[in-house]
């Protein structure tokens, strides 16, 4: 099962400013399924709930948090629990982490900036910079944009691939295994970064004969650094003509047909990726076609999650 940091009021916890929640369904209802949840709130931690409202003023060069009626500067009490929620979640194994948007603390890019009185933009919130600082290629998302369907599809395929790279660090004792592990994610490595990709099979060739610990860190490193590219359609319409070669051989004239024309409507943006991808697994199957079959990029994530049944989540 995932273990994913996530912002306490997501989960529908009643402690933002106004003690309300605002729970997300997806995250609670559909990743809830397949993941535990490790909750933080910078905010509740160091002001309580209810609390007056705050927000960062920049001051020659500082990030002040101040309150927003009594104009008190509470930076350390906010500096302080940004550091305990870090400690928190530093120690559990999570794959992932979900935050709330135009939050001072955990706005991701949507976090507004003051200089006095007057605006200044919005940019990262004060948790979601340091995260971003402690966790590096890692799948870290606010709640907001997981709205758009593109960003919740390239999200959730990493943190599942993610989480199979981490286990395989912790429990590979074999070259096989690292092997299999590649030769699996094949495709769905293609889908994201061709280049990279193909320095990741040269690692694991290893003509230098390193140790299968050293080899496997190199590895792991730069596949975290892989999957965190996002896939488009150009991409992914390479990948699927790829898997296609696999039993071109195989195929009726009227099903290489039929296969083709989803492949050039899904890149027109007729027809969503799923249905593309149902056509080849079922032909991968007919024809006992198991190279296909063994892909990760047939099905990174369960398919209850519905993340490639939307024309909109490939751009």
């Amino acid at each position: 099962m995932l273990k994913i940091a996530v912002s306490a009021c997501l989960l529908g916890e009643p402690i933002r400013y106004d003690k309300t929640g605002q729970r997300d369904r997806f995250i609670t209802d559909k990743l809830g399924k397949y993941a535990s949840f490790i909750p933080f709130c910078p905010e509740h931690l160091a002001f309580g709930t209810p609390r007056e409202t705050i927000r960062i003023v920049l001051e020659e060069g500082h990030k002040n948090v101040i309150t927003v009626f009594s104009k008190n500067d509470v930076t350390q009490a906010m500096n302080d629990a940004v550091a305990h929620e870090l400690h928190k979640i530093q120690n559990e194994e999570i794959c992932g982490i979900i935050l709330k948007s135009k939050s001072p603390s955990c706005g991701l890019g949507s976090t507004k900036y003051y200089m006095k009185e007057m605006s200044e933009g919005k940019k990262d919130g004060l948790f979601a910079l340091t995260c971003k600082a402690h966790f590096v290629d890692f799948p870290i998302e606010e709640e907001a944009r997981l709205i758009d369907p593109w960003l919740r599809e390239n999200f959730v395929m990493q943190l599942f691939a993610y989480e199979d790279a981490m286990q395989l660090q912790k429990n590979i004792k074999t070259m096989q295994e690292l092997v299999a592990f590649h030769t699996a994610y094949k495709f769905l490595l293609q889908s994201k970064h061709e280049t990279n990709y193909r320095l990741l099979g040269k690692i694991v060739a290893n003509h230098e004969k390193k140790s299968l610990k050293e080899i496997t860190q190199e590895y792991i490193s730069l596949f975290k650094q892989t999957i965190a590219h996002k896939g488009t359609i150009g991409k992914t319409v390479n990948v699927l003509q790829h898997m296609v070669g696999f039993f071109k051989k195989e195929l009726t004239s009227s099903e290489k047909q039929e296969l083709h024309l989803q492949i050039e409507e899904f890149r027109d943006e007729i027809i969503p990726l799923i249905a593309v991808m149902s056509t080849i697994e079922f032909l991968a199957k007919k024809y006992n076609t198991t190279y296909l079959l063994g892909q990760k990029f047939l099905n990174p994530y369960p398919k209850d999650l519905s993340l490639r049944s939307i024309i909109q989540e490939g751009k």
